[in-house]
C-alpha cells in the first residue's frame, strides 16, 4: 500500500500511526499538496491528502474513510474504533472535537499564507480561533474525567487517542504563540503518553507551513 501525504498533517499522521499500531506495512509518498498537487490528483481528483493506494490500485480518500477500511481489514477484535455503544460514541465525539479544531486551525494558517494582508478578514480568523479554543477546552474537560485512566476510551488505546494526539500536536505547532500548552494539562498529559510510544515516534515531521509553490 502507498500512503500519500506529509506527516506534518494530522490527518495523514493519524492514518500512518494507525497503520503502525495495526502492523500494516506501507510505502510513503512524502508529497505536498502544493508542490505535488498534480501528482496527487493522479490518485485523488481533489488533490488532497491523505490518499491510500491499495495494492490492487484502488485509491481511498479522506482519512476517516481510510481509518474505516483499516479497522474493517483487521476485524472488530483489533479495530481501533470501538464497534458500538457508548464507547464508540465517546470516541467519535473526541475525534470530532479534535479534527474540528484542526480544521479551524488550518483555515487560520491558510488565511495568512494565501491571502494578501489587506484581504485578511480579522473577524473570521477570530471566530475560527474561538472555535479551536472551545474544542480544546472541551477536550481538556473530557481528559480530566479520564485522568486516572491510561486511555481516553475503555481500557486500551483507541482511535480517539490517536486522533486527539495527532491533532493536538499539530495545533501546538501550527498555532505556536497563539495557544498555550499549559492551559490544557490533562490533554497534554494524555497526548504525551501517546507521543512516547514507538509508533508515534516513528511517524512525525516538523511543522512546515504550506505555500503556494510548496
Amino acid at each position: 500500500m502507498l500512503l500519500i501525504g506529509m506527516f506534518d498533517s494530522p490527518y495523514v499522521r493519524r492514518v500512518a500511526v494507525s497503520m503502525r499500531l495495526l502492523g500494516m506495512a506501507f510505502e510513503h509518498a512524502d508529497w505536498s499538496v502544493g508542490r505535488d498537487f498534480d501528482r496527487i490528483r493522479a490518485y485523488n481528483p481533489l488533490g488532497r491528502v491523505p490518499t491510500l493506494v491499495l495494492d490492487d490500485g484502488e485509491a481511498l480518500i479522506e482519512s476517516g474513510a481510510i481509518l474505516d477500511f483499516l479497522d474493517e481489514t483487521v476485524g472488530p477484535m483489533r479495530a481501533l474504533l470501538p464497534p458500538s455503544g457508548r464507547a464508540r460514541r465517546a470516541a467519535l465525539r473526541l475525534m470530532a472535537l479534535a479534527t474540528g479544531a484542526a480544521d479551524k486551525a488550518a483555515i487560520q494558517v491558510y488565511e495568512v499564507v494565501f491571502r494578501p494582508e489587506d484581504k485578511r478578514h480579522a473577524p473570521w480568523v477570530a471566530r475560527c480561533r474561538s472555535q479551536v479554543e472551545a474544542a480544546l477546552a472541551e477536550l481538556e474537560r473530557l481528559c480530566r474525567t479520564r485522568a486516572d485512566q491510561a486511555w481516553l476510551v475503555g481500557d486500551r488505546l483507541s482511535q480517539a487517542d490517536v486522533t486527539v494526539t495527532c491533532a493536538f500536536t499539530f495545533l501546538m505547532a501550527a498555532l505556536d504563540g497563539v495557544l498555550e500548552r499549559s492551559a490544557y494539562p490533562a490533554l497534554l498529559a494524555a497526548c504525551e503518553r501517546c507521543e512516547a510510544l514507538p509508533e508515534f515516534q516513528a511517524i512525525r515531521a516538523a511543522w512546515s507551513p504550506p505555500s503556494v509553490a510548496a
